[in-house]
């Protein structure tokens, strides 16, 4: 057994060749059935970490804290995740560079700093609280200024209105743009996921996403900023004005913090599962990225799946678990290399090659995945729930008709839909919905919201009123979702020994 390295990083002077041969040592000193995850020899020490058929590997000198060198991997093996999109070599090959500054972050001159994955996160993100204040007051002073643009058109086009009339009797028609249909245009984020699990049963999680095509070069379907210089003399001036303080007064009313000293927020962190109090816990979890086109039709189509187990007491490592695939030819199912692949195929039974060997325990996470199964298709029928939006403008009003339509395949739950709308100074007119709704000022975006989705509200719909913008401001359209059942239909039954 030998180990390529992926991603190396040394916060310590070292010659290649010394690590190199670090490296080489470390295949031959692990050893099978062995519980812990450190090993010790004359001058070092190393802490591993099994991920998934990779291995996160922390080499430090036998005088560390081998506590602090614990928290150090746990930290590490948590933020691997974070930034690739899957634990394997093309994975970690395309996102080499974000680990390392995250790496960075977490340990200084061979040393831990004192932070959470959460703070490692926006530092890498170099998020800024002022930064964000400062664009909205700009953006405000733009909006101001392009309503006092309309307002001066508004009045100029009436006075060549009225002029004509007086001058030759006629009168001047007005026609309003005329509304398209959209199929679908769900968000634009690659990898949105919603995932449930349970103990001996199954969960499932979907995610919708669709790339958006590039009618427009407008970001998040914000107007685009005027090219109109402000009056002179009139510069920005950021808490000085009568306007300016309006602003930030609204904004203290929407539960926003204006103080002078402005630190920097802390990014949210994932919300983590409780810790399994079962001794065994076997969990299925499925994940569909959908690409949907605006004007209709699929653009990729794929389900992944994991069956991950885990084990609170060595004394109950020893077992196999009996499941069952289901009938859908389209799926492919692909075991761990520690599975025995023989009684898998024959028995639909998932245990260990050495059946001797214990599953190991205390598995951060789910614990370990036992197997995967994949299934891509090109058929729009699959897709658990489309989108319509039909948006028209009409003088000083933009009207946006939508609707869900849900197949007959899932119950859905906790269903949201969310509209990307410009910025408005209030909340948007909705005039009939069939749900709840909410205007999430601070992003600019109306969310729908269905509890459930079954047999009694298969379809819904939604209408709304803004005023005038450009209707493919409305896009990209996000949707996520949970439901209790998979597209593999797997099947898992209590483990035996």
């Amino acid at each position: 057994m030998s180990f390529t390295a992926l991603v190396s990083r040394q916060f310590v002077d070292m010659s290649r060749i010394r690590i190199e041969g670090y490296l080489a040592a470390f295949p031959k000193l692990v050893g099978t059935g062995k519980q812990h995850t450190y090993i010790e020899t004359e001058n070092v020490r190393y802490v591993y970490q099994p991920m998934e058929s990779l291995y996160l590997l922390l080499v430090t000198n036998k005088q560390s804290n081998i506590l602090e060198d614990l928290e150090t991997l746990r930290l590490l093996s948590k933020l691997v995740p974070e930034y690739s999109y899957s634990l394997d070599e093309e994975g970690i090959g395309r996102t080499a560079f974000e680990i390392l500054f995250a790496f960075d972050e977490v340990i200084s001159l061979g040393h831990k700093e004192s932070v959470t994955g959460a703070q490692v996160k926006q530092y890498c993100e170099m998020e800024s609280h002022e930064e964000r204040l400062h664009k909205l007051v700009l953006q405000s002073k733009i909006n101001e200024t392009k309503d006092v643009m309309k307002r001066k058109a508004s009045e100029i086009d009436k006075s060549k209105i009225e002029k004509n009339r007086g001058e030759k009797g006629g009168y001047m028609s007005l026609q309003s743009m005329g509304s398209g249909r959209i199929d679908s245009g769900f968000g634009n984020d690659n990898s949105i996921s919603i995932s449930s699990s349970g103990g001996f049963g199954g969960g499932s999680g979907f995610g919708l996403s669709a790339d958006v095509d590039s009618f427009s070069t407008k970001s998040k379907g914000r107007p685009p900023a005027s090219a109109t210089a402000p009056p002179k003399g009139l510069g920005m001036q950021l808490g000085k004005t009568q306007r300016t303080n309006q602003f930030l007064e609204s904004l203290k009313a929407e539960g926003e913090v204006i103080v002078e000293d402005v630190r920097p927020s802390v990014g949210q962190s994932k919300p983590t599962a409780p810790p399994p109090t079962d001794p065994v816990t076997l969990t299925v979890e499925e994940k569909l990225n959908v690409t949907l086109k605006r004007d209709g039709g699929i653009g990729s189509f794929d389900v992944q799946g994991t069956l991950a187990l885990q084990i609170l007491n060595q004394d109950d490592g020893l077992i196999q678990v009996q499941i069952e695939t289901g009938d859908n030819p389209g799926i492919l199912f692909k075991t761990h290399p520690n599975i025995n692949k023989e009684l898998f195929s024959n028995e639909n039974i998932v245990g260990l090659k050495d059946q001797n060997r214990p599953f190991p325990t205390g598995q951060p996470g789910d614990g370990v995945s036992l197997l995967r199964w994949r299934m891509q298709s090109a058929d729009e029928s699959l897709v658990p729930l489309s989108i319509n939006c039909w948006p028209s403008v009409s003088g000083n009003e933009t009207y946006v008709s939508m609707e869900y339509e849900a197949s007959q395949m899932f119950d859905l739950q906790n269903v949201v839909i969310a509209v990307p709308l410009p910025a408005l100074r209030e909340a948007p007119n909705v005039q009939q919905i069939d749900g709840e709704w909410r205007y999430d000022s601070k992003n600019s975006v109306l969310e729908w919201s269905i509890v459930l989705i079954d047999n009694s509200n298969r379809s819904g719909s939604m209408e709304f009123v803004v005023p005038p913008v450009d209707t493919s401001a409305f896009f990209p359209i996000s949707v996520r979702f949970t439901a209790t059942s998979t597209f593999s239909d797997l099947k898992v039954f209590r483990p035996f020994l």
